[in-house]
């Protein structure tokens, strides 16, 4: 008999929950994706200031999301076929009708043949993953001379939040992210080479802290990770969190919370 390490078993049960959270925001992630559409533009900047080599044939969106990185890839590479990749059915089915062939799968399980890919962009969807596992899979699906183009988050990502709910009790109410390092140490673990990178903060704003949470939440950003789920904050808790973040407030007065931005390229020897 296969015993099943608890670990591995919490780690599934978190995909399915991350899963069920962006199928449940797919219908109102649009209206509240401002944040990824800004990562996805600065990642096509990204792009434009490094990207050198021959045009590339086979594109893979990973983690696409409702398809909000597809106006860029068509600029970007206007002849290239485009898979938009997501975990989400859900997701999936808010693409716009032609934009990429769809796919739905997992970025740490590729259901892709090796080497058979250009370029893998990704915007904002790897932070939910292991990198090791990821950037392997990455790895094997890029063509010798491919490039992986990444946007994701770094440590000091809702920082704002983070201590905030220090005041609040000494749960983990906010998911930590790989800082860059991590990621630069999975990558060559995987056998790609960082051939560019960069960082710069992203700042997501609302007017009251209900409204930025649910901003977060209706993007499916709401998940701290593997284990338990917490109750909900009772009412002078919630008002002692409240309180705590007041002191982030901006002067033109509204709240803001924080994206620790990180962008690389990493290209699969030729």
């Amino acid at each position: 008999m296969i015993s099943v390490q608890p670990e591995a078993e919490e780690r599934r049960a978190h995909k399915r929950a991350v899963r069920q959270a962006f199928d449940r925001a797919a219908a109102s992630y649009d209206a509240a994706a401002a944040l990824q559409r800004e990562v996805s533009a600065r990642l096509a900047d990204f792009v434009l200031a490094h990207a050198a080599g021959p045009t590339p044939r086979r594109i893979l969106d990973g983690g696409c999301g409702t398809g909000h990185g597809q106006a860029a890839l068509a600029r970007l590479w206007p002849q290239a076929e485009r898979i938009a990749l997501d975990f989400a059915p859900a997701m999936l089915a808010h693409l716009p009708a032609g934009a990429a062939a769809r796919l739905c799968g997992d970025l740490e399980s590729l259901p892709l043949a090796d080497a058979s890919l250009d370029i893998v962009w990704s915007s904002l969807a790897l932070q939910w993953c292991e990198p090791a596992t990821a950037l392997r899979e990455i790895a094997r699906v890029l063509m010798p001379g491919g490039r992986a183009w990444i946007a994701t988050l770094g440590p000091e990502t809702l920082w704002e939040l983070r201590a905030a709910f220090a005041a609040v009790d000494d749960d983990r109410h906010v998911i930590s992210f790989h800082p860059l390092t991590h990621w630069l140490e999975s990558a060559a673990y995987a056998g790609l080479d960082c051939s560019a990178q960069d960082g710069s903060r992203v700042y997501a704003q609302a007017t009251d802290l209900k409204r930025l949470l649910r901003d977060i939440k209706q993007i499916g950003a709401h998940r701290t990770g593997p284990g338990r789920r917490r109750k909900p904050l009772g009412r002078a808790a919630w008002s002692r969190l409240e309180s705590a973040y007041e002191r982030h407030r901006l002067p033109d007065g509204s709240l803001p919370a924080s994206y620790d931005l990180i962008l690389l390229c990493l290209e699969k020897p030729a």
